[in-house]
């Protein structure tokens, strides 16, 4: 993997396609010559820490790159039996290896292990023969081997003896038996089908117990070692009384097929030696002879009957078959020996065990389908269908699991991650063999999704409305704005701030960048500004930043903070002369009090009433209209002066108000009193651009009310000059202050607009009395007016 990046570098710097292509197929055929086998050897029995390799300069792998990659060792199995030096690349043994507790069962030991590589990924194989040595001697299972024989055995027999056991192999272990100097027996060897030496004595000369009835020989057996190693046993020679008959087994060698899972005291098998002999001579007992202490330890045999029974737990992984030897001893003490072989069937008993090699604890939301994970071997002890495996992902996830070699999986992503739908995930792989009662083991990785800002922020509302009161107070809180980020972390962490737009003046409002505070930042006026927008932007903190963008909308909420305007009686003139003839009668319209209140709602509600009079009951005032009419009929004990105060009031908490002071004057004769009030309080002037813009701005919404006003009063006059009843000249086509009709007792009117109000209204002014030609006398009741244009 290092030589490959070091050639794709060279690759890119030469800047050729053609040679890039070239050194890629290189790199190919460099790597699959590398990805042979290392095979190393080890004598036994060496110190701790001993030099097995230098791996660094056997896979040609600069020292740099071992530690840059991660390189380390994984061993088969749970014990790690050697480790890896980062810094020079040389493989040692952790511990002193003893061959014959590692491979006990075995000629040859070898332990495998395999190089693994980080960025990027490989694994390498490596094996390590540990070579026997001659530490061992040949041991006897006993120190003295009693043998009893009949003085009638003829030359030529021939008497088993126990075999010495050597834990070495090879050259190392058993290689030949000796026997002591003496007149009767020799010493014959051979090896059985399985491999085992065994050894026998053999008669050379007949013996005789009355000449001598005990011999004492010493065997010896000796290894091939250098220097050799023995061992040596008493063989005492017991001479009998002539016995005839020797036990004869049914079989030589009994063969048996038992299960690793078979009970205790499940019967393996019975062996049965017949001896024709009469009494004690005839009667046959079995006891194990040439059997390792282990196979004694697992079986039972019956001195009695012969029956072996399971006296222990098999296993299959620890040992595939047990050889014994059983000797049937009648009672003459002549013996016989058969075989008995268990071969040990596999059970599917151990569940498979999954070692995980390496974990990406956390990987991006944006991670492409097939990122690697994690990398795991799964290993089963048993054999055959009951050894192999498969693995599995529990649940529905965005996983897989790839095989690689030697039983080497990788986890794997197969789907687009959300962090914000699923933020880490608890993986479990189930891995289950073959064998027919399925066993299975789970492994459990917990995998956690880091954040990338994929969400922008989201405002709760699209348009937020608020409202605020005139003249509030500066940095004054209106309400607050809320959006949220469904990232995690900086991502979302989201600030505020205002979209300036171009060409417009600074906004009244400010929005806290933290939280989303709203702030008016200077009192605000109902009448110069009862709306407004503005659009405020949240950002999140992400690489580049994601933002959205929601519209403020303020109201400004009116207080009663303008009092009523006077229109009518101006009030910066002095106090408005009004006419009313001494005739009038109740109900009779004397003027009208027009004002205007530039606040809205109830604040510009207004309300009149009459504070002072002269004569307080002579006179009232419509509590909405404004109208000043008389309460009653004028008399002529009333006051021919009266002044009026007429207090207007608006309905806001609390309320403001006006006052306007009208002068009435109740006169006899309509012409001399009009030219007395003409002299004593003069023309008002006209209520200047204000009085127009009113008159414009409402002028189509009175035209209708005018016309009809106009054709009411138009068919009237046409009634009364067809009864004659009076002298009416024509209606003015305009009424103004400065044009009056010659209509008798008639009145001009005066169109008055309220600012702020769709109503028109007619301003009741004053009598004029009608002109009349020169040279005709006025009517009855009329007077004559000087004042005629």
């Amino acid at each position: 993997g290092w030589l490959f990046w070091r050639v794709m570098a060279c690759g890119r710097r030469s800047g050729d396609s053609k040679r890039q292509v070239i050194l890629f197929i290189l790199c190919v055929c460099v790597c699959q010559s590398r990805a042979e086998t290392l095979r190393y050897s080890l004598p036994e029995e060496m110190e701790r820490d001993s030099f097995v390799a230098n791996i660094a300069k056997d896979l040609g792998v600069p020292l740099s790159q071992l530690a840059a990659r991660k390189a380390r060792i994984v061993s088969e199995g749970n014990e790690q039996l050697f480790q890896l030096n980062q810094n020079t690349g040389v493989l040692t043994a952790k511990e002193s290896l003893d061959r014959e507790e590692i491979c006990p069962q075995s000629d040859t030991c070898t332990l495998f292990f395999k190089i693994f590589f980080e960025n990027p990924l490989q694994l390498i194989r490596g094996e390590v023969e540990v070579r026997d040595v001659n530490d061992n001697s040949p041991v006897f299972p006993e120190k003295e081997m009693v043998l009893k024989i009949l003085e009638t055995a003829s030359p030529g027999s021939r008497f088993p003896l126990e075999s010495a056991q050597d834990k070495d192999v090879g050259i190392n272990g058993l290689q030949n038996y000796s026997l002591g100097p003496n007149p009767h027996f020799s010493l014959a060897t051979g090896t059985a089908k399985d491999g085992v030496k065994y050894v026998e004595l053999v008669l050379q000369r007949q013996l005789d117990r009355e000449e001598q009835g005990e011999l004492n020989l010493l065997l010896t057996a000796t290894d091939g070692g250098s220097p050799s190693r023995s061992g040596t046993a008493q063989v005492r020679i017991v001479v009998l009384d002539a016995n005839d008959n020797i036990p004869v087994f049914e079989r030589e060698t009994y063969e048996v097929h038992l299960a690793e899972n078979s009970p205790l005291e499940q019967l393996v098998v019975r062996v049965a030696a017949a001896d024709p002999d009469e009494g004690s001579n005839g009667e046959v007992r079995y006891t194990f002879t040439q059997t390792s202490e282990r196979s004694r330890q697992l079986f039972q045999l019956n001195p009695t009957t012969g029956e072996i029974r399971v006296t222990g737990k098999l296993d299959f992984e620890e040992a595939k078959s047990h050889k014994m030897v059983v000797k049937a001893t009648d009672g003459g003490e002549l013996s016989a020996h058969c075989k008995v072989q268990v071969e040990v069937l596999d059970v599917n008993d151990n569940a498979p065990e999954i070692a995980l090699t390496s974990l990406t604890a956390s990987i991006p939301e944006d991670a492409p389908p097939r990122t690697v994970v994690a990398l795991f071997s799964v290993r089963d002890r048993d054999s055959g269908d009951n050894g192999r495996t498969e693995c599995s992902i529990d649940g529905d996830l965005p996983f897989s699991l790839t095989p690689t070699f030697d039983n080497y999986y990788e986890l794997r992503t197969n789907a687009a991650l959300d962090r914000e739908r699923t933020a880490d995930y608890n993986i479990t792989i189930t891995a289950t063999d073959w064998g027919r009662k399925r066993l299975s083991s789970q492994e459990s990785i917990f995998v956690q999704i880091s954040d990338v800002n994929d969400n922008p922020p989201e405002f709760t509302q699209e348009v937020y409305t608020m409202s605020v009161a005139e003249n509030n107070t500066p940095m004054l809180r209106i309400g607050s704005m809320k959006a949220t980020d469904a990232d995690a972390g900086i991502n979302a962490r989201v600030n505020y701030a205002l979209v300036r737009q171009e060409g417009k003046e600074q906004p009244e409002v400010s929005v806290n960048a933290e939280n989303g505070d709203v702030y008016i930042l200077r009192p605000l006026d109902y009448e110069k500004v009862r709306t407004f927008e503005v659009t405020v932007r949240a950002a999140d903190g992400g690489s580049p930043p994601l933002s959205a963008q929601a519209v403020l909308r303020v109201v400004v909420r009116d207080e009663n903070d303008n009092a009523p305007v006077l229109l009518h009686p101006p009030p910066d003139s002095s106090a408005a002369g009004e006419l009313v003839p001494r005739w009038a009668p109740s109900g009779y319209l004397v003027a009208k009090v027009v004002a205007v209140d530039a606040d809205a709602g109830q604040n510009a509600w207004l309300s009149y009433e009459l504070a002072k009079a002269t004569e307080p009951a002579l006179f009232r005032v419509g509590l909405h209209s404004g109208e000043v009419r008389t309460a009653r009929a004028v008399t002529e004990r009333d006051a021919a002066r009266q002044r009026l105060i007429v207090l207007v009031r608006d309905r806001g908490q609390p309320s403001r108000s006006a006052t306007a002071t009208l002068a009435v004057a109740l006169v006899d004769g309509f012409s001399e009193a009009h030219l007395r009030v003409s002299e004593e309080a003069p023309a008002a002037e006209p209520d200047g651009p204000l009085t127009l813009y009113l008159i414009a701005s409402l002028v189509c919404v009175s035209a209708l009310f005018l016309a009809t006003a106009v054709a009411t009063v138009v068919v009237k006059v046409r009634r009364a000059r067809r009864n004659e009843t009076e002298n009416l000249s024509a209606f003015p086509t305009t009424a103004t202050e400065s044009s009056a009709g010659s209509l008798p007792r008639s009145y001009v009117y005066d169109v008055c607009f309220a600012a702020g109000t769709v109503n028109s209204e007619f301003r009741f002014l004053r009598p004029l009395f009608p002109c009349f030609p020169a040279g005709l006398p006025p009517g009855p009741g009329e007077q004559r007016s000087s004042v005629c244009s």
